[in-house]
């Protein structure tokens, strides 16, 4: 491209492009390895058996790996849309990667010790992994709230309805958050206060709900980059992802009517 006095301009890559940067690479990676540690703790599971429910069984590694390996690619790739700086976005990527490594870890070390990742005070060893595991939640609810405000406070890009998508997920995703801190929360009150066994038991009613609202960041943006690969009109894709969005809020209100009937 050249400008009237005919000097040539660059002109800045899309990121729509398949040019990719050193951080989100990085999440790209860990977030593979992570979703491969699930998939190789559910064959664990398939040779070893036990509960699958319960604060000890294979369950945990699993449906962690696999959920912070999705919930990492996930928050990589739709932060290319927010508007905000490079650097800093880079580096509050690498610290949720970090973070990300941090809680399967810990939680899957656990499952190989035979004992609960969360909420395990028997032991000083077990103390410092569920504290450990308690801060990296605290790091996840400040990393993932700041990506948030970010994508109200300006405009994200994107084809047609993305703004939308990721402006819902990310608002669908505080509640995950929410849930998460509220589990945590009252599991710690009922260990501190000498019941154990029901801080184990506290989290069952909130768990549908944090797992429906923790994807709701992949699932709609991705639903919109979908659809502008379609020959609809703009129009029509913004109207899909605002009944998408629509259907989404309903499937959090009822995950959150069930929860708090069970809880």
């Amino acid at each position: 491209m050249e400008t009237h006095s005919g000097t040539p301009r660059q002109v800045r890559p899309s990121r729509s492009g398949l040019s990719v940067r050193p951080a989100e690479r990085l999440c790209y990676g860990v977030g593979a390895v992570l979703v491969l540690s699930g998939l190789v703790h559910l064959g664990v599971f398939a040779v070893d058996g036990g509960p699958w429910e319960g604060p000890v069984s294979w369950r945990k590694p699993v449906t962690f790996g696999l959920s912070f390996g999705v919930t990492l690619i996930a928050i990589a790739w739709v932060t290319s849309q927010l508007r905000m700086s490079h650097r800093v976005r880079a580096a509050l990527l690498v610290v949720f990667a970090a973070d990300c490594v941090l809680e399967v870890g810990g939680i899957t070390l656990q499952a190989w010790r035979r004992v609960p990742s969360h909420l395990n005070m028997e032991t000083g060893f077990d103390s410092s992994v569920s504290m450990a595991l308690a801060v990296g939640g605290g790091v996840l609810v400040v990393l993932l709230s700041a990506f948030a405000v970010v994508s109200f406070r300006r405009r994200p890009g994107g084809p047609a309805g993305m703004p939308l998508a990721v402006r819902s997920g990310f608002a669908v995703l505080l509640v995950a958050l929410v849930s998460g801190a509220a589990m945590i929360a009252r599991g710690v009150y009922l260990t501190r206060t000498g019941h154990q066994e029901d801080a184990y038991a506290s989290t069952a009613p909130l768990k549908t709900l944090h797992g429906v609202s923790l994807h709701a960041v992949l699932v709609l943006p991705a639903l919109a980059w979908l659809l502008s690969r379609t020959s609809w009109s703009e129009r029509s894709q913004r109207r899909m992802v605002s009944a998408a969005v629509g259907a989404y809020v309903v499937a959090v209100l009822g995950s959150g009517v069930w929860g708090a009937l069970s809880y």
